[in-house]
């Protein structure tokens, strides 16, 4: 298969686009990319684990941006939801990485105007938990 040899700049790189992209609502699978990238270059597993972790991390706030542009519904304070959301805030978004919920996560912490910088905080934590699993595995 070596039409799957990459450079490790290659590499990098196109981690850190394919991190960004899968957290929007585009589909991607950024995992899949960390993987293949550590097995081919195992040297470069704490560079490849900040940028998919640091690409992932401002997909994440670009969905919470685009919530942030949504105007908000009246009376939303009264939605059963929106008080659960509230209450937990942005350690909510710990779970941000889990597919389908984690993209609508960060819409909703935006559109609820929660703390950016916490929410930020809260996504990478959460992001760089799964990398570093997803990194254990492909390490192993």
């Amino acid at each position: 298969m070596e039409w799957l040899n990459v450079s490790a700049d290659a590499g990098l790189w196109g981690l850190f686009v394919g991190s960004f992209l899968a957290a929007t609502l585009l589909p991607g699978g950024s995992e899949v990319l960390l993987f293949a990238l550590l097995r081919q270059h195992p040297q470069t597993v704490w560079l490849a684990l900040a940028l998919a972790t640091l690409g992932n991390t401002l997909g994440g706030m670009t969905s919470y941006a685009c919530g942030r542009w949504l105007p908000r519904a009246p009376k939303v304070e009264d939605w059963r939801w929106h008080a659960r959301l509230q209450r937990w805030g942005s350690p909510l978004l710990l779970l941000s990485w889990v597919p389908l919920i984690g993209d609508a996560l960060c819409v909703a912490a935006g559109w609820l105007r929660l703390n950016a910088p916490a929410c930020a905080l809260c996504m990478a934590l959460g992001k760089a938990a799964r990398y570093a699993l997803v990194a254990q595995g492909a390490l192993w």
